[in-house]
């Protein structure tokens, strides 16, 4: 039913996000017609198989093929002031429109009521005159196209100022607040009730000589109740107080498999349009239902308090510090402690408790998971028998996760199956695919799945990328732990580094519904937990690199913060790590910070653009959050305004007011 397409593709020369990859394959057809595939832009795809057999035929189009790029390296100006290197690749006229679209930018009027003045306006002039007027002013400047056909000539241009690209179809419901609330609040909950109590197994205990779950009063298995992982209908709509992030709500089961599709595409757009050098981003609260995270999340955190509860009883000394916070890796702790421990409350001869204790994961330096996570990624799980512990006081095996259905359980396991086809698609397309951070009540489970899958796909380079958010006090902990984990269960660690997006409502929430706030005091501290992350990557890098081993972690900065990339360059050069060891890279958005980005790109270093495409009326919310951001970032804008005037300056001055860009670096 599908029909082949070649493209080219640069030959492979690194594991990591940072670096060009192996020869390009044919991408796999998504579901429809042919001539549906080609009218909505996105290429089909062929399967696996047809991508080995394709691969001499691809190597010849290489061989044979026009789309060499020069070798150029410019010396990098690391105060960020070249407007010549930073604008060098737009036309004047890009550069007028960029002055004008942050000079809009800087209206307090204008952003506040920017989605209000784009619909009069629509309504005035008739799509057709205002979709021009949009590809004129603010979508020509943040989107690259309507889809991955349009979007071509952009990163072509990119490529050949040294710039590679992350895709995202930037496609937005516009949903009103009272609906985006009401499917939040339908979504987060279980068909079978949402009791916030005490304890957390409601006095069912499994009776270690039958195995049958029985009642009781029970007691709590680990005190307190945690709010922060139940829906609250203040908050219920996500994007409140959120201008840098893309939120998707739950509608049904088939939506989930429309975004899958979506997300596809944007793997095939990589493949087939950006040399193998690109990533494309995923959120999985696209891919399922948000109540399942909330209660994986719980689950999670449950699991930390009871190993605290494990470690504070137990009289042996272990070598965890103040900052494991129940993280078990780091507590060190071996097996025959944990039996020990047990001992003295259960019978380890029964059934349940031994079943327990041979899941528990663990290597020479203790134990790893108590609970099988690998067993969350398998399509055939029963998750509410997946997630039980021993009571430390009655020895009983109780549940951590309650409240779920048989048909909440297939939906769980449909979700797992959607982001399974997408780390699929991603290794047989051979690109890479990053999991976007979201809100700390969905993160423990959204980082948890994501590093299953990085176990089970990166096995032989870094496909899956997670994302950490250095607003959050506990960052260093948990790139640290997870870095941990890479390293002693073998497998490739891709993490992206981001500030964060959801600031604001993380602080409100939390001081809404009385839990502790997750977040970083001030913009100081977060700086310094970005840097104490980024130096904690470096510093196991260079470990591996001192001892002769393979690099196994890829890293990008992705900051538009200049004292942040500054600090990046000292210490790679600090540490001996060069841009051509291609471990660590940069990554701002299109439209923002060129100033940044393309100096990086044609000094040498990886750097990459956040591409978004989609057809005009539909990323109307994606533009309307950009002007927002850029209103919040004034200093940033009065410099990008005044590197953009000199340049344009500078063109007038010198009659280049018709400068076509010619590019002949390539991306490292």
């Amino acid at each position: 039913m599908a029909f082949l397409r070649v493209v080219t593709r640069w030959p492979a020369s690194s594991k990591f996000a940072c670096a060009t990859p192996g020869l390009h394959r044919h991408a796999l057809d998504p579901p429809g017609a042919a001539g549906t595939a080609l009218r909505s832009g996105f290429l089909p795809l062929t399967t696996s198989s047809a991508v080995a057999k394709s691969s001499a035929a691809t190597a010849e189009a290489l061989r044979g093929g026009s789309q060499t790029l020069g070798s150029r390296r410019d010396p990098l100006d690391a105060t960020f002031d070249d407007a010549h290197a930073a604008y060098k690749s737009k036309t004047t006229w890009e550069i007028l429109r960029a002055y004008i679209v942050y000079t809009l930018c800087s209206s307090n009027y204008l952003v506040e009521n920017n989605m209000k003045i784009m619909k009069v306006a629509k309504a005035i002039l008739g799509e057709k005159i205002f979709t021009a007027i949009m590809k004129s002013t603010f979508y020509g400047h943040f989107v690259a196209g309507e889809d991955q056909i349009r979007i071509r000539p952009t990163l072509e241009r990119l490529r050949s100022f040294g710039v590679k690209p992350i895709l995202d179809y930037s496609v937005e419901e516009d949903l009103s607040q009272e609906e985006a609330e009401k499917r939040e609040v339908e979504s987060s909950v279980s068909e079978l009730g949402d009791e916030k109590v005490q304890d957390p197994v409601h006095g069912l205990y499994m009776d270690g000589e039958d195995g049958h779950w029985k009642g009781g009063a029970g007691r709590s298995l680990v005190e307190g109740t945690m709010p922060q992982f139940h829906v609250d209908k203040t908050f219920a709509d996500r994007r409140y107080k959120v201008s840098s992030a893309r939120t998707y709500f739950y509608l049904n089961e088939a939506t989930c498999e429309r975004n899958l599709e979506i997300f596809q595409q944007s793997l095939q757009a990589v493949a087939g349009a950006t040399y193998g050098t690109g990533l494309a981003a995923v959120k999985l609260t696209a891919l399922g239902r948000p109540q399942l995270l909330l209660q994986l999340s719980e689950v999670i955190m449950r699991t930390r308090q009871y190993m605290t509860e494990i470690t504070a009883l137990t009289a042996q000394a272990n070598k965890s510090s103040p900052d494991d916070k129940g993280n078990i890796i780091g507590k060190h702790i071996q097996p025959e402690e944990l039996q020990q421990k047990l001992q003295q409350a259960c019978k380890l001869s029964e059934a349940p408790v031994k079943k327990f204790l041979q899941n528990v994961t663990y290597d020479q330096e203790g134990l790893i998971h108590l609970f099988p996570w690998s067993g969350i990624i398998d399509e055939n799980l029963e998750l509410s028998e997946t997630f039980l512990v021993p009571d430390m006081k009655t020895g009983k095996m109780v549940r951590l996760l309650t409240q779920l259905s048989s048909k909440e359980e297939e939906m769980f396991r449909n979700m797992i199956r959607r982001i399974n086809v997408l780390a699929q698609t991603a290794e047989d397309l051979d690109v890479r695919m990053m999991v976007d951070a979201e809100q700390t009540y969905f993160q423990p489970a959204i980082s948890r799945i994501t590093l299953e899958f990085m176990r089970k796909y990166n096995t032989k380079k870094a496909l899956i990328f997670n994302t950490y958010q250095c607003y959050l006090k506990d960052a260093f902990n948990e790139v640290s732990t997870d870095l941990e984990q890479a390293k002693r269960q073998n497998f490739y660690f891709g993490a992206k580094l981001v500030r964060g997006a959801y600031l604001e409502q993380e602080r409100a929430r939390a001081a809404a519904l009385g839990y502790p706030d997750p977040t970083n005091p001030s913009f100081e501290a977060t700086s310094e937990s970005y840097h104490r992350t980024l130096t904690e990557c470096l510093r196991r890098i260079k470990d591996l690199k001192d001892k002769g081993k393979p690099n196994m972690i890829g890293i990008m900065v992705a900051s538009h913060n200049e004292d942040t990339v500054r600090f990046a360059i000292e210490k790679m050069k600090e540490i001996g790590i060069s841009p051509e060891d291609k471990v660590l890279c940069f990554g701002q958005l299109l439209g923002m910070c060129d100033y940044i980005t393309f100096p990086l790109g044609q000094s040498g270093y990886s750097a990459y653009k956040y591409i978004p495409y989609g057809p005009v009326n539909e990323v109307l919310p994606y533009l309307s959050r950009r002007a927002q951001e850029n209103k919040g970032i004034l200093k940033k804008i009065k410099k990008e305004k005044r590197l953009l005037l000199r340049e344009l300056i500078y063109r007038i001055s010198r009659g280049k007011i018709m400068y076509t860009p010619k590019g002949d670096y390539t991306p490292i």
